[in-house]
């Protein structure tokens, strides 16, 4: 893996948060997420790098995929954060390859099925989503077999390029 090269790479991703997807409206400091974000909110969205983002979506994602799968994701708002973003190449570049492939793979689903995906529901409904989308299925076990090898990677990343991440006063 070549750090030199994937950090200029990297500094090229920028995430685009003039979408009318609504993850980033939605985000706020009473987001479980967010709260444990050092103080990202909504209104500081905008301020953040494209390393940042990055970062924080891999958290999003973490959080939501462990706890309630893609369907989760997707219906708290993520779908267009993850999906719409260089969220797969940046990992790439951090050297997650195989989680990137993943993440390519669930774009590919929730491409071709984001309306429906995205739509309000009440609790049945969303539940059924399950039933619905288990092409999500296979994606999700392989990131729980994953995870921890993908976190490892992603915070070895941060720890060779924190200035990349926030200001290092000495």
């Amino acid at each position: 893996m070549s750090v030199s090269r994937m950090a200029r790479s990297v500094m090229a991703a920028r995430y685009d948060l003039s979408s009318s997807e609504p993850a980033p409206s939605r985000l706020s400091s009473t987001s479980p997420t967010l709260s444990r974000s050092a103080g990202v909110t909504a209104g500081t969205m905008a301020l953040l790098t494209g390393e940042q983002h990055s970062l924080l979506a891999y958290q999003i994602f973490r959080d939501e995929i462990m706890v309630g799968g893609f369907c989760q994701l997707i219906q708290n708002g993520y779908g267009g954060y993850i999906f719409d973003n260089p969220f797969a190449k940046v990992m790439r570049l951090w050297g997650a390859e195989e989680f990137s492939k993943l993440v390519y793979r669930a774009k590919k689903i929730y491409d071709a099925h984001r309306e429906d995906l995205e739509k309000e529901r009440t609790e049945d409904e969303f539940m059924a989503m399950y039933e619905q989308y288990e092409a999500f299925d296979e994606l999700e076990e392989e990131y729980f077999e994953m995870e921890e090898q993908v976190t490892v990677i992603i915070a070895s990343y941060v720890d060779e390029h924190l200035e990349l991440f926030g200001e290092i006063i000495k």
